[in-house]
């Protein structure tokens, strides 16, 4: 199998959806929700905001780790472990958007990453 692109959602549906809002799970549990999402093509990312669990940060996750959308619950899964998210390099809402931020980020996330996949 390829490797999953790592700023690209794995179904197509899931860039029409809006996520904003959804509880998000990683493998060991509950993580926090959305608070923004990006659907652009090739750039598509989830902004979850952790409340107390990681002391109320926000962490930016590629669309690649999302491993499922169940809609009706309004659950984002994701492959990744509660420990590797609050791992990830620190949200910067100042430069999230920058190419400079998203590589550091694909590079955590990308090939023999936390996040990397099949």
């Amino acid at each position: 199998m390829a490797m999953v692109e790592i700023w690209t959602y794995r179904e197509p549906t899931w860039a029409t959806t809006d996520l904003t809002g959804y509880k998000v799970e990683a493998q060991d549990g509950g993580i926090g929700k959305i608070d923004e999402a990006s659907y652009d093509v090739g750039a598509g990312y989830i902004v979850i905001d952790t409340g107390p669990w990681i002391f109320g940060k926000k962490v930016m996750l590629p669309a690649g780790v999302i491993t499922r959308i169940d809609a009706q619950e309004e659950n984002v899964h994701v492959n990744l472990t509660k420990e590797q998210i609050k791992n990830a390099p620190e949200f910067d809402a100042n430069t999230y958007r920058d190419d400079t931020y998203r590589g550091k980020l694909g590079t955590y996330y990308g090939p023999g990453g936390p996040g990397a996949q099949d």
